[in-house]
């Protein structure tokens, strides 16, 4: 089985704790910010006891993470993540990665094989009520509604769930009070004396591993985390939105145990890795985004994975302003840019940040567009209605024409009348497409590997996208992404630089861009450095929103304006994505925005 590993030794809970958790001395000691989780959720408790105060020091807890909660010195906080679950975020003592600590019910029973063969086998009674199963959703509901009954759940009513919140929802609690005055509680709980908490995390255990994704499911629980890594045979890693790279206490002992739980996973998402096919290109059943790598003989420290998560909302411009990423002025010269129908990409290296970016800006696209995107794995999130959601699909094994390439989806796309083509990632010979999409009027938006323009030009003109550089001014602005240090030494994602691409001169043979913002790194902060001087301010936007030529510098007054819409919308709460959509979709019908 998968390890759950703490950096420091869990105490043994006392007497006073197993027998009345919410009568004991310790319970009673807690801050009342913390009774009351605690005494909702006992594994919360047991936890808390368990710590060695004495040597890390007494957690401090936060119902709502911020990001000055990363700027501590020395991290010790407690979390709610989702459905019942807390993180423990511990700086390590050797300054090497600090600790990501999941707080989950722990099941430990000395005969806990033959119970959980029990289990299987009491569970084969309900083959009836699994037959109907067709989606996630049912099977946790089916295994939920069989343990009731495994539990002692009567006709009458006995066992009743709790209107607590739920632990894995829809992975329910349910009250053990009730089972009590019915009797004692079923057979099965007075045969293996399972007292309230053990019952509670044996019912978690089972619906995590056989509803849920097993070790992963807390992390895929945090809505903090932004990507999972499993390296091999080992602990998992995480990439935390407020505190970087952390290692996790749970991971894997032995290839053998790595190999069996990646190929249930793989199976689980209905794309089996074989010896044959060993590296696999999946979307999770969340939407999360998973690269699985399979077997020791491709990977000498055995299969490894890497998941990148999807969140249910996407992040806002306002929330990426908030963070630093970029300036409320940038924000409005790329609402301008992208209303006007220009085309822009956002280029970066490997998790930059990129796609975060590019999801953001789609607020700033038309409410009423028609909008197609085009994508390997499906990663692009808009608020839109009239969105059309393309996916490539890999050609089975044995039938080559059986797939479905972006280039094929792309210029299917061309025909059916979009008002913005957005494409996940440019890497072949889509490229060639997407500019001749741009030639003939459609505005379109993508990412891109590149760290630089220069490099994006050397990349789109070179083998395998083939552009001609005389189509490059097609393009009109790069966002040049990247994972940077910060001043403070954390880690941050910045847009470094927003470039306007001018043409390209066939008698040097050169190609002429300018920087319209770029990020100062010694300060932290973004000069407009075209500011006055924009290209695309002054000789497309102006032009093309009918500005006569001697006032076409009153664009910038456009702009500034904008940044600070933004800015008040922030400052008045208006953050979500959804929310900022739905205000800024107002404010351009009534000519606000």
């Amino acid at each position: 089985m998968p390890f759950t590993i703490y950096p420091f030794e869990l105490k043994e809970p006392d007497k006073d704790l197993l027998k009345n958790p919410l009568k004991s001395k310790f319970f009673k000691s807690l801050p009342s910010s913390l009774q009351d989780r605690a005494g909702a959720d006992l594994h919360l408790l047991h936890y808390l006891h368990g710590l060695p105060v004495d040597e890390i020091g007494a957690p401090g807890f936060t119902e709502d993470l911020s990001k000055n909660d990363g700027e501590q010195e020395h991290l010790n906080i407690i979390y709610p993540t989702l459905n019942g679950l807390y993180t423990h975020i511990l700086s390590d003592p050797e300054k090497v990665r600090d600790f990501y600590i999941g707080i989950e019910p722990q099941f430990e029973h000395p005969d806990i094989s033959d119970l959980m063969e029990e289990v299987e086998g009491l569970l084969l009674d309900f083959s009836d009520m699994f037959a109907s199963v067709r989606t996630d959703e049912d099977l946790r509901d089916a295994l939920d509604g069989a343990l009731d009954q495994i539990y002692g759940k009567t006709v009458g009513g006995a066992f009743q769930k709790s209107g607590k919140a739920a632990l894995l929802k829809p992975f329910s609690k349910f009250s053990m009070k009730s089972l009590k005055k019915n009797g004692g509680g079923s057979d099965f709980l007075n045969k293996w004396n399972l007292p309230e908490s053990e019952a509670l995390a044996l019912k978690y255990r089972i619906l995590k591993d056989k509803a849920g994704v097993g070790v992963l499911q807390p992390l895929i629980f945090d809505p903090h985390i932004e990507d999972i890594s499993c390296s091999g045979v080992g602990v998992l890693f995480v990439e935390h939105k407020i505190f970087g790279s952390l290692r996790t206490s749970f991971g894997f002992s032995s290839f053998d145990e790595l190999d069996e739980y990646v190929i249930r996973l793989s199976e689980r998402i209905k794309k089996p890795v074989t010896y044959r096919q060993p590296v696999v290109d999946a979307t999770m059943p969340d939407g999360s985004r998973i690269n699985i790598v399979y077997g020791k003989d491709v990977s000498a420290r055995g299969s490894n994975f890497s998941i990148r998560k999807v969140f249910d909302e996407p992040l806002s411009i306002t929330q990426l302003v908030k963070w630093g990423s970029l300036s409320w002025e940038m924000a409005g010269y790329l609402s301008l840019v992208i209303e006007d129908g220009l085309n822009i990409f956002i280029s970066g290296e490997t998790a930059s940040g990129k796609t975060t970016l590019m999801n953001a800006l789609t607020t700033f696209i038309h409410p009423t567009a028609k909008i197609v995107s085009i994508e390997d794995t499906a990663e692009v999130q808009l608020p839109h209605q009239n969105w059309i959601r393309e996916i490539s699909r890999k050609p089975k094994a044995g039938d080559p024409d059986s797939g479905v390439g972006m280039f094929e989806l792309l210029k299917a796309a061309l025909r059916q009348r979009p008002n913005e083509i957005i494409i996940g990632e440019i890497r072949g010979e889509e490229g060639a497409i997407a500019f001749q999409a741009m030639q003939t009027g459609h505005a379109c938006m993508a990412t891109f590997h590149a760290s630089s323009v220069q490099k994006l030009i050397q990349r789109l003109t070179g083998h395998p996208i083939n552009i001609p550089k005389q189509y490059i001014d097609n393009l009109n602005c790069v966002v040049i992404q990247t994972a940077v240090r910060l001043p403070n030494g954390k880690q941050g994602r910045r847009a470094v630089s927003v470039n306007e691409i001018v043409g390209y001169d066939s008698e040097s043979q050169s190609f002429s861009f300018v920087e319209a913002f770029k990020w100062d790194a010694a300060e932290d902060k973004f000069e407009f450095t075209g500011n006055m001087n924009s290209y695309l301010l002054e000789q497309k936007i102006a032009v093309m929103r009918g500005y006569p030529f001697a006032k076409r510098r009153q664009i910038y007054s456009l702009l500034q304006r904008r940044a600070r819409v933004l800015e008040k919308l922030a400052n008045s709460g208006v953050v979500g994505f959804d929310a900022l959509f739905k205000l800024l979709a107002k404010a351009n019908r009534e000519g606000i925005f």
